[in-house]
């Protein structure tokens, strides 16, 4: 009678009427006859609708995953493999989870070996992880499975979240506080291809995290929200401000575009995690409303974000692709080389087309701040090519001289692990090719993909052997 005997039944209360029914009942598979189905019963027998006919109490069961232990078993008493929830929200001393877990038990013959494996667990107890964090675990685990083995890594790890947006928000306020960021809704600002591609980022990460909460995937949501705020938004987009307000030569018009920007990507994140981390969105949206141009007294009352289609920008996107694709093989190089960050490398680049020579125009300042390049010089057909570590963008190659910055041999043995990789990728499609079950029954259009991935894999192949001959004859 849950349902209905709490909203005032059999009073006629305006509740009720208010109320009932509900449209979502959260619950766990182990209980749906003992209790949904007779919630169900009840309430179609004692509640009518306005034309007499039987009210059924909610519209959609969703039904969650049992949590167990990491090793798979039920968390009970007996076991002593409890973890209480606000014992990892505010933490817990080894000494308080022992008394906890081997206190007033029904078998304290089993109490010696529950604190052995406790003290094994947890040597120093639980630290403190706060609410949020555990929230966003939960939604991360829970797939559509039966079954949820708890892992603390993963507690830990979206503790290390939390940290990220906060970390993000300082930063993002010490830029944009006490500056014009395009409150005022005035439209003298300009977009530079960076806030062209987060703003269009955003759009698709909105689509994904709607998508999945209709389908009350909540482990599908919390995976797109992580991998926007961390990878896109707090390692790309963040790093990508920084050279606008570094460069003096910034007009006024670029740097409100970038705090504008920041500010409003922000202030939508914190709208979008809102749900599962009810804490820190809030508390942080309380400093960034007004640099967002929202005037409203709490976060829980804002509208959820929902994508603009006009605002997915591919063009920016796959500028940006190609910006981190170069970074990215400058500091695998320094990696692979052992070159040290600080070093200013110089940077040929070679076969790059009319759309490479463009985007570069636009994007030299982020490639040389964010890779740590002393120069970027084109190599014109047949301009001599240095010795040098190479990456490939597309059919661009990125050269990085290896005068007095690489070692021979493990260069060599860098292109040898990139070539066996490669020889692999291709002999895997050759196979594929050479089934004629896939050719006659797979799409015409895939079997042609296929066919130049194995043209593409050949040129890449050739390029990198003629470099191992080349370092191989120093």
């Amino acid at each position: 009678m849950w349902t209905f005997g709490t909203l005032g039944w059999p009073d006629d209360d305006s509740r009720l009427k208010t109320f009932h029914p509900t449209d979502v009942l959260v619950t766990g598979f182990d209980i749906i006859f003992f209790w949904v189905a007779r919630m169900i019963m009840m309430t179609m027998h004692f509640i009518k609708d306005e034309n007499g006919n039987p009210q059924v109490p909610f519209k959609t069961v969703y039904v969650t995953g049992l949590i167990r232990d990491e090793a798979g078993q039920k968390m009970s008493k007996s076991k002593g493999n409890v973890l209480d929830p606000l014992d990892m929200i505010d933490g817990i001393s080894l000494d308080d989870l022992l008394e906890k877990r081997t206190g007033n038990m029904m078998q304290p013959q089993l109490a010696e070996k529950i604190a052995k494996r406790t003290k094994k667990e947890f040597p120093d107890g639980i630290t403190e992880h706060g609410t949020d964090a555990l929230r966003f675990t939960l939604a991360a685990l829970a797939s559509t499975g039966r079954d949820i083995n708890w892992d603390m890594k993963r507690l830990e790890g979206y503790r290390n979240f939390c940290n990220k947006i906060w970390n993000a928000a300082r930063y993002v306020l010490s830029n944009t506080e006490e500056h014009d960021c395009g409150q005022d809704n005035k439209t003298d600002f300009e977009l530079s291809v960076a806030d062209q591609w987060i703003i269009s980022r955003l759009q698709r990460c909105e689509q994904a995290v709607n998508n999945a909460f209709k389908l009350y995937r909540f482990d599908l949501a919390s995976q797109a929200l992580y991998e926007f705020v961390w990878n896109e938004y707090c390692d790309w987009y963040i790093e990508l401000s920084k050279p606008i307000f570094w460069d003096k030569n910034s007009s006024s018009e670029a740097l409100k575009g970038t705090r504008r920007t920041l500010i409003r990507v922000l202030e939508a994140i914190l709208r979008l995690a809102h749900p599962i981390m009810p804490f820190i969105t809030e508390e942080i949206w309380q400093r960034v409303k007004p640099l967002a141009g929202k005037k409203g007294t709490t976060i829980m009352l804002e509208p959820y974000p929902e994508a603009d289609a006009s605002k997915i920008n591919t063009e920016a996107e796959e500028t940006i692709a190609w910006v981190q694709a170069i970074i990215l093989g400058v500091r695998n190089i320094r990696g692979e080389m052992n070159i040290s960050p600080a070093v200013a490398l110089p940077v040929f680049l070679q076969n790059g087309d009319a759309t490479d020579k463009q985007r570069l125009e636009i994007n030299e300042q982020y490639l040389k701040k964010l890779a740590k390049l002393e120069s970027i010089t084109w190599l014109n057909p047949g301009d001599a090519e240095p010795l040098s570590a190479i990456q490939l963008v597309g059919n661009m190659k990125v050269l990085v001289p290896m005068a007095g910055f690489i070692n021979k041999d493990a260069e060599l043995a860098r292109l040898n692990k990139e070539i066996d990789r490669k020889t692999k990728e291709m002999d895997k499609i050759n196979s594929k090719l050479a089934n004629e079950n896939f050719v006659a029954n797979a799409p015409g259009e895939v079997v042609m993909k296929e066919r130049e991935r194995v043209t593409e894999f050949s040129a890449d192949l050739e390029k990198l052997q003629e470099q191992m001959q080349k370092i191989a004859a120093m």
